[in-house]
């Protein structure tokens, strides 16, 4: 099946905090790429597709595998065209020690990525999940404005939720927060998102589709499916159905999808409804799916009927505020 859009036009971009940037609502996340190993015809389809139709930020990770040599190998004849975001900070995929957040590790995370990303800065530098102590020590961001000032940086932000989002978010060098907000991850809208609109920083929501938390985990990529099980779990206690939410108040959601499709719409427009929100961050290996989320998030918000349904599940799954932001 072809999906066809006209894309995401300029009037749609979207202030990206302090920035001076102007950001479209779909951002592509770089991830399943390296992770699955896409290959590479694909990736630059998916990639020149998005551009095409109006997508202007790459988010990618140092320690993604090879999502960041598939971009600069695809795309990087093209870089003046989006907003190119990486994150440092482990020196090899699926480390997380703290140790990796040395001001040596992150000048070396730098010049690999660029390297990497053929290109000769990048627009957003992010560390990467660090703690809530590495954030304070103040080394690891001293290394990435450093990097700044030596215009291999344009910003600098940090990647995370909770806690030490919401002390990111009070750091004067921090421009950009990405942090996780969805149907089943709600958190950081009172976690993070009052402080970031106070200091106008802009704001990537990773995880916008919520692991296609309606799947069941037989139906995730095997890789994915421990990576996905809390989020299918949150989606079941909050008892989530299409028929419990006001879709009458949604008029151009298209009924005759599949359901796996709807929720797809659903979670993508809950996320970019919320207030705080510039850029949504989705990543995919297929254009035609990449083509239709570009299609949904030219749609716009949802109506807040909708909006109030699916938070008010969140508040009656978890009265007590015990569930944190995922990490």
């Amino acid at each position: 099946m072809t999906i066809t859009t006209d894309g995401i036009t300029k009037d749609m971009y979207r202030p990206f905090g302090r920035t001076g940037l102007m950001v479209s609502p779909l951002g592509f996340g770089g991830a399943p790429v390296g992770m699955l190993g896409t290959e590479r015809d694909e990736v630059g389809r998916v990639l020149n597709a998005l551009l095409d139709h109006g997508v202007n930020l790459i988010d990618t990770a140092s320690c993604y595998y090879g999502s960041e040599e598939m971009i600069g190998n695809t795309i990087a004849d093209r870089r003046s065209e989006y907003i190119l975001v990486s994150k440092c900070g482990h020196s090899k995929a699926g480390d997380e020690s703290d140790d990796d957040f040395t001001p040596t590790v992150i000048t070396s995370n730098v010049e690999r990525s660029l390297k990497r990303l053929n290109t000769d800065h990048l627009d957003v530098l992010l560390l990467h999940t660090c703690s809530l102590d590495v954030l304070k020590a103040g080394e690891a961001l001293g290394a990435a404005v450093k990097a700044r000032e030596q215009g291999k940086v344009r910003f600098v932000g940090y990647s995370g939720d909770n806690e030490a989002a919401a002390h990111a978010a009070t750091l004067d060098d921090i421009a950009i927060i990405q942090t996780s907000v969805s149907i089943c991850d709600q958190v950081n809208i009172q976690a993070v998102l009052p402080s970031t609109l106070q200091q106008n920083i802009g704001v990537m929501a990773k995880r916008p589709l919520a692991n296609a938390a309606w799947k069941t985990l037989d139906d995730q990529y095997e890789r994915y499916r421990g990576y996905a099980q809390p989020y299918h779990e949150r989606f079941a206690s909050m008892g989530l159905a299409l028929d419990s939410l006001d879709l009458d108040a949604c008029d151009d959601l298209d009924r005759t999808k599949p359901d796996s499709r709807l929720w797809a719409e659903l979670a993508l427009r809950f996320t970019l409804s919320i207030p705080g929100v510039h850029v949504a961050i989705v990543g995919t290996t297929s254009a035609e799916n990449a083509l239709s989320n570009v299609r949904i998030a030219t749609k716009g918000p949802l109506p807040k009927p909708v909006i109030a349904s699916v938070q008010n599940a969140f508040q009656r799954a978890d009265p007590d505020g015990a569930w944190v932001g995922l990490t």
